[in-house]
């Protein structure tokens, strides 16, 4: 799948990646800085003297409606879901002015989450909200997401889920496939993916502090106006690091990431499905790897 398309994912994703219902207010705050590296061309994959950084504060909240415990570990729920991002990103010795200056993704969504029978469960979730980099914010930043998954819990530790995406990111509405896969072992050793955000493994040496292994895939959408017309700029990172977690209080934990942005890139599409199949004549604008660090608080209030 291009990254253009994996794109229109992350603002859907990014609300919808809990499934288990919460009793109290969730959230996490967090952090992120990624400093200045080269850029390098698309034309010729040349490393330049050009150099942008990145810097992102994230939050999220999800708001329990109503919950209904329909038997033993199978709850029925509504919650409310509310997700911003704001970026800020720096730029040094570019001829002309390529990448935006700041970034903005805010939406609100609901989810809904029931038992199907057996070992089968479903979730239904649906947002809007504003993508946009800030210099002309119009109706042309929303954008609608919603989705259908299916789940099935084979085991305590493992879980499967597939179904249909549907998104305006192209503005046009169309359907796309979202898989859910979460796996995990043990007690002490402990193994995730969950795409498309990403995988990790960890030792939990107590109840209070654990250290994973990562690999994330994260990005933002930004509606722009170039030349008369309405696009979307996608902007890419995958970075891979180690994570010691460590649990504050019963409600709380502190997540510290350090390691490598492996890849930072942008996109760019015409609002038409076309374009999603279209072939590129070139790589994208993407940077040098260099060095990824990250804060976050999360908390589960009762």
């Amino acid at each position: 799948m291009k990254k253009g398309l994996l794109i229109a994912f992350y603002g859907f994703t990014h609300l919808s990646c809990l499934l288990n219902a919460q009793s109290g207010l969730s959230g996490e705050l967090k952090t992120e800085y990624i400093p200045y590296s080269s850029y390098i061309r698309p034309e010729d994959s040349m490393k330049t003297d050009s150099k942008s950084d990145f810097k992102r504060m994230d939050i999220s909240f999800s708001i329990p409606l109503s919950m209904k415990k329909i038997s033993e570990g199978k709850i029925k729920s509504w919650s409310l879901l509310v997700n911003g991002s704001y970026a800020k990103l720096s730029h040094k010795n570019y001829e002309t002015h390529l990448f935006p200056d700041q970034m903005l993704n805010a939406q609100v969504g609901l989810q809904h989450i029931r038992p199907l029978g057996g070992k089968w469960s479903m979730m239904v979730t649906a947002s809007a909200g504003v993508y946009t980099d800030l210099e002309n914010v119009n109706f042309d930043d929303v954008l609608g997401q919603g989705g259908l998954l299916f789940i099935k819990n084979f085991t305590p530790n493992l879980a499967l889920g597939a179904g249909p995406v549907l998104t305006t990111a192209f503005g046009v509405p169309m359907i796309m496939p979202w898989i859910y896969f979460d796996w995990k072992t043990g007690n002490k050793i402990k193994f995730n993916i969950n795409f498309p955000e990403g995988m990790e493994a960890g030792y939990q040496f107590s109840d209070k502090f654990a250290i994973k292994a990562v690999v994330g895939l994260n990005g933002m959408t930004v509606e722009r106006n170039k030349g008369g017309k309405s696009t979307l700029l996608g902007y890419q990172q995958i970075t891979a690091g180690i994570r010691p977690e460590l649990q504050i209080s019963k409600n709380v934990s502190l997540r510290l990431t350090g390691g490598t942005a492996l890849l930072r890139s942008f996109s760019e599409n015409d609002r038409k499905i076309k374009s999603i199949f279209k072939s590129k004549k070139m790589e994208d604008p993407r940077f040098a790897s260099t060095f990824y660090m990250a804060v976050s608080l999360r908390w589960n209030l009762p």
